[in-house]
C-alpha cells in the first residue's frame, strides 16, 4: 500500500486525504498543530514545524512520496528531504520558482506568458500609472500582502516603511477573475478542468461560478496557457492558474498555485474526478481522471464571523441539508476566528444565475457550545 506524506495539515491536505483514503492509500502529516484538520482524517500525523529537521528522517521513512498543502514552507525543507532519497512533488526547485511572486512573475515573463506590467523596488521612480498594486515577494494570500497604491505620493510614504521584499504591479481593470487547474504525470499525460469564474469580497474568495462565463474563443486561450505552462514548468502533479480577463478580451496570469485550490472545491460533486483526486493520481504516477463535468456549480467559501475558542456549531446546518443538490463541508478547525476559512458549500444547479443568487444572499453564524 502506497503511502503519501503531506507537508501541512490544513482543509486541502483535509481534502486530499479524504480521496487518498477512499482510493486505499495511507496518508501522514506534517504539521505543527496537534489534530489538525488534515489529521483527523489521516493515519499519521508528526507534530513538527515546517523547517524542523529533528523529525525529517522519520518523516521520509514513512512516505513513498511528499507532497503539500500550500507554498508558505521553507524550500531548505523540502530540498533537504530530497537530498535525503524522498521524492518531493511539486519539486523543491518549482516551489522556488513560485513560492517568491516576483520571482515567479519575472520566470512566467521570461517564457513568454502575458502577465500584468511589474516594477522591482529598484524602478519605481519609472511607474507613471496610477492606481497600482504593491505586493510582498512572500507570504501573501486571500489578499494578504496586497496594497492599493493611489499616487506616486501614496507609494512614497508606504515604500519609505517596507523592509520586505516587494514589487508593483500594474493595475489590471478586469471584467472577471478565472481560474483554471492543469495536471500532468511522469508518463507525459496532461488534463485540465474547465474554467471558473471567481468572485472575490474583502479581498477572500467569495464565490467560484462552474463552468465560468466566458465565450469559446477566451476558454480555448485560457486552455492554451494551461498546456502551455504545464510543460514549462516541466514537473507533475496540480497547478491552479488565476488569471485576469479584462475588458478588451486580454488574458493575464494573476498568480499560479503548485496544489489544489480553493477555486476547485467544487469538483468534489461537479466533476467526475476531484481536484484533489486528481493530484493524487498525479503524483503516484497513475492514470489522469476524467475532467468531465457532471453538473454546473456554485461554491461558496464559508467564513467565521466570530472569534470562538473550543466548540462550536454552525447555527443554520439544517437549512442547509435541506436544500436539495447543496453539499456541506466542515473543516473542523479547532477555534472560529472572524474571517477565517471554516467550511465551504457547492451547489450543483442547472440555472448558474439562480445558484449564484441563492448563494449570494445566504448568511452563516457560529455559534460557541456543542
Amino acid at each position: 500500500m502506497k503511502r503519501i506524506g503531506i507537508v501541512g495539515g490544513g482543509q486541502l491536505g483535509r481534502m486530499l486525504s479524504f480521496e487518498a483514503k477512499r482510493m486505499g492509500f495511507e496518508v501522514v502529516i506534517l504539521d505543527p498543530t496537534s489534530h489538525s484538520p488534515a489529521s483527523q482524517v489521516s493515519d499519521f500525523q508528526i507534530v513538527s514545524r515546517y523547517d524542523d529537521l529533528s523529525k525529517i528522517d522519520e518523516f521520509i521513512g514513512l512516505c513513498d512520496v511528499i507532497t503539500y498543502e500550500f507554498e508558505h514552507i521553507s524550500v531548505e525543507f523540502l530540498r533537504e528531504i530530497e537530498k535525503r532519497g524522498g521524492e518531493v512533488i511539486p519539486s523543491s526547485n518549482t516551489l522556488q520558482i513560485i513560492q517568491n511572486k516576483l520571482k515567479q512573475k519575472l520566470f512566467l515573463k521570461e517564457k513568454g506568458f502575458n502577465v500584468p506590467k511589474i516594477y522591482k523596488k529598484d524602478e519605481i521612480d519609472k511607474i507613471d500609472s496610477f492606481p497600482c498594486m504593491l505586493k510582498f515577494s512572500r507570504g501573501g494570500y486571500d489578499g494578504k500582502g496586497n496594497i492599493l497604491i493611489e499616487s506616486a505620493s501614496h507609494l512614497k510614504s508606504i515604500v519609505s516603511n517596507i523592509k520586505d521584499e516587494f514589487f508593483i504591479e500594474e493595475l489590471i481593470d478586469f471584467e472577471k477573475e478565472i481560474s483554471i487547474l492543469v495536471a500532468r504525470n511522469k508518463r507525459g499525460e496532461v488534463k485540465h478542468f474547465s474554467p471558473v469564474e471567481n468572485i472575490h469580497k474583502n479581498r477572500i474568495l467569495h464565490i467560484s461560478i462552474s463552468p465560468a462565463r466566458i465565450d469559446k474563443k477566451t476558454e480555448d486561450k485560457i486552455y492554451e496557457i494551461a498546456d502551455r505552462f504545464i510543460e514549462t514548468i516541466g514537473d507533475f502533479g496540480i497547478y491552479c492558474i488565476e488569471m485576469f480577463l479584462d475588458k478588451k478580451g486580454r488574458v493575464y496570469i494573476n498568480e499560479i498555485a503548485p496544489r489544489p485550490h480553493n477555486s476547485g472545491h467544487h469538483t468534489i460533486e461537479s466533476c467526475i474526478t476531484s481536484q484533489f483526486e486528481q493530484h493524487i493520481r498525479s503524483i503516484l504516477n497513475l492514470p489522469l481522471g476524467s475532467t468531465r463535468v457532471i453538473s454546473k456549480a456554485v461554491m461558496r467559501n464559508i467564513l467565521g464571523d466570530k472569534d470562538i475558542e473550543g466548540d462550536y456549531y454552525l447555527k443554520n446546518i439544517e437549512e442547509l441539508l435541506n436544500i436539495e443538490g447543496l453539499f456541506l463541508h466542515l473543516y473542523g478547525k479547532k477555534d472560529v476566528k472572524r474571517g477565517r476559512k471554516m467550511g465551504h458549500i457547492t451547489y450543483l444547479c442547472d440555472d448558474l444565475e439562480e445558484g449564484i443568487k441563492r448563494l449570494s444572499n445566504m448568511e452563516f453564524e457560529f455559534i460557541g457550545g456543542c
